[in-house]
């Protein structure tokens, strides 16, 4: 990397349970010289009700990001080639869309995501504790997904499939950064 130049920043967007923690660590991995954030180790000051918030327009701005933004730009001024950051908005956010160079989307099924956060976050539960997060989904939650679908989904620069193995989705990820520093 040139000296004094920024690392290149690149996002990762899923759905729940769509990969993004996952690949944001692989990724970080792999790449040389490079740092993740990930977006639920802070805790934002944001829409208490996520179905409202998303029933009412999903204003990604809503989200007070300062934390998050502050420690990006804090590694601006590392000596990094790249950031990966966990971060499920991609360019929706007016603080942090200049400050992300590549938006990824990791395009999991849903019935795949859901399976993936059952498996995370129910281990041990009871059959009627997972019942009401699948009524809960069904009712709720399956809007807060669609509408990652319909506004992150188009607004991301790249869509992997989320059904290919993480080594896969990691190289193709690769191959884009790869291209976009050949035609800089």
């Amino acid at each position: 990397m040139e000296k004094g130049k920024q690392p290149l920043v690149i996002a990762i967007a899923a759905v729940s349970g769509g990969g993004k923690t996952t690949i944001t660590t692989r990724l970080n991995a792999t790449l040389q010289n490079s740092k993740g954030l990930y977006f639920d180790e802070y805790d934002f000051d944001g829409p208490e009700d996520i179905i409202n918030w998303v029933d009412n327009g999903a204003n990604y701005d809503e989200w007070n990001l300062t934390p998050l933004i502050r420690d990006l730009k804090s590694l601006f001024t590392e000596s990094l080639d790249y950031v990966v950051l966990d971060f499920p908005f991609a360019y929706k956010h007016s603080d942090t869309k200049d400050l992300i160079d590549l938006a990824v989307f990791i395009d999991t099924p849903l019935d795949i995501a859901m399976a993936r956060r059952l498996i995370r976050d129910h281990h041990g539960s009871t059959a009627e504790d997972i019942i009401a997060e699948m009524s809960n989904y069904i009712l709720h939650g399956r809007r807060g997904y669609l509408e990652m679908l319909n506004s992150i989904k188009p607004d991301s620069d790249i869509i992997v499939d989320g059904t290919l193995t993480v080594a896969e989705i990691i190289n193709v990820i690769i191959e884009k950064i790869d291209t976009n520093r050949l035609l800089s």
